[in-house]
């Protein structure tokens, strides 16, 4: 017995293009402005172009001091090799150079979030809704204080998060496929931070190789997220041992001895640092929060990988990428608040998700566009070291907004109403070929099987 549907309401009709990126242009406008008014410095990007004039010259990297806040080199030798372009121009058209293809990354990566929760807008016949929503998305989103801050250094965290999302967002078959990985790999090279997105990979990929085995189904070779996973791997090792080659001085001085000094990044009590780290630190009115930090990053880590990849084998990729990028953030020694560009998929994916939109959206939205952080004493002083209550609160919103996000997704996971993936596609008959099986498959990594009708 079959009842017809009720009549649809009339959908609201959406916004032309054209009137869409006049919006983002207007926007974005108003942010250069904006960014101008405040005479951000772009001090990150000055020390880049240090950097790659000091590989010019033959000089130490490590030793290099820049500009007048006398700032070090924190990366592997791979990033100077490709900060060189920078040197290739005067320092103020370097600057706009980079301002603007800051901004063009917003873009970027707001489109790359949009094809990831919701792949149906990577089709063709989606083009002109997919463009439509990521003006009016990049139109607000830019304003987040972690984007803000980014464009503030000149840094190059936009960067890296859409080179790592360009990679979890092919599709197989689809354009650059087979290029799948590279990215992480790169991003991993330089920031090391992304090389938590290769544990997402192979957790979840060997699981689904196990899966496969005990399913004896026949015919199945590496499946995509192990094959992402071996190419990130490839692209960071093939990367780094080229610059041991090429750099063996630099590379034994960053490998050995660089890499372990965190004191040179900056100091771990600092508000900038949203990090379990930084939190710790001002809790404990210390610079060295020692085994509390490896302890609490230890326990954070592994519960919420656990959940990333219960997520990646139910099929929520969205929410897997999500949830590594922001343990990622939580469990480095440092994580200023511009590394939290991810806010931008995070944003997204609540809108899209949450049944309460507004309240949850809007709460999130708050906690990253309000700049509440910085409503605490920060100056050369070190005033963190002697916060009140109230003041740590607000120096950990970041944090706090993390283990809330983790929270309320593992307690819909626990009543069983996790968020089911946008889209999703059946299974190919036998008939029509294991190779488009398989490629059906990776598109959400392992069905959820679905509940029982109720007759």
């Amino acid at each position: 017995m079959s009842v017809s549907a009720p009549p649809s309401a009339p959908r609201a009709r959406p916004w032309p293009l054209v009137t869409a990126a006049a919006v983002c242009l207007l926007s974005f406008t108003a942010f250069w402005v904006a960014q101008r008014l405040a005479h951000v410095n772009m001090l990150d990007v000055m020390v880049y172009r240090a950097e790659a004039e000091t590989l010019r010259a033959g000089g130490d990297l490590y030793e290099m001091r820049a500009t007048s806040a006398r700032l070090a080199m924190t990366y592997p030798p791979i990033a100077a090799v490709l900060f060189l372009p920078l040197t290739l121009v005067g320092v103020p058209l370097m600057r706009t150079l980079n301002t603007a293809g800051n901004l063009l990354l917003v873009v970027a990566l707001v489109q790359l979030s949009l094809q990831l929760i919701r792949p149906r807008l990577a089709l063709p016949s989606a083009r002109a809704e997919l463009w439509r929503a990521t003006f009016l998305l990049a139109a607000l989103l830019v304003w987040c204080e972690p984007v803000w801050t980014t464009l503030r250094y000149g840094q190059i965290n936009l960067l890296v998060a859409a080179a790592v999302l360009w990679d979890l967002t092919r599709r197989p078959g689809g354009p650059g496929a087979r290029w799948a990985g590279v990215g992480i790999g790169l991003a991993t090279a330089v920031k090391l931070t992304p090389g938590l997105f290769v544990v997402l990979l192979f957790a979840a990929g060997l699981l689904l190789w196990r899966r496969e085995r005990r399913d004896a189904a026949p015919g199945r070779g590496v499946n995509p997220w192990l094959r992402t996973g071996l190419t990130a791997t490839g692209t960071f090792l093939v990367t780094t041992l080229a610059m041991v080659v090429a750099m063996p001085d630099a590379s034994k001085t960053f490998w050995t001895r660089t890499l372990f000094e965190t004191g040179r990044v900056g100091h771990a009590e600092e508000t900038g640092n949203q990090s379990v780290s930084g939190v710790l630190a001002r809790l404990l009115h210390t610079d060295a929060p020692g085994l509390w930090w490896v302890a609490a990053a230890g326990l954070l880590g592994c519960a919420a990988m656990a959940l990333a990849v219960r997520a990646a084998l139910r099929g929520d990729r969205a929410a897997a990428v999500v949830i590594t990028a922001f343990t990622a953030l939580m469990i480095s020694p440092i994580s200023w608040s511009h590394h939290w560009v991810w806010c931008v998929p995070l944003l997204i994916l609540l809108h899209d998700r949450t049944t309460r939109v507004w309240p949850v959206t809007g709460a999130v939205a708050l906690a990253f566009a309000s700049f509440a952080l910085w409503w605490v004493p920060h100056d050369p002083g070190r005033p963190e070291l002697d916060q009140n209550a109230g003041q740590m609160l607000l120096s950990a919103v970041y944090p706090l907004t993390a283990l809330a996000v983790f929270a309320g997704y593992a307690l819909s996971v626990w009543r069983g109403r996790a968020a089911a993936p946008t889209e999703r596609v059946s299974r190919p008959r036998e008939d029509e070929g294991r190779e488009e099986a398989r490629n059906a498959e990776a598109l959400d990594a392992v069905r959820v099987p679905q509940a029982v009708a109720k007759e």
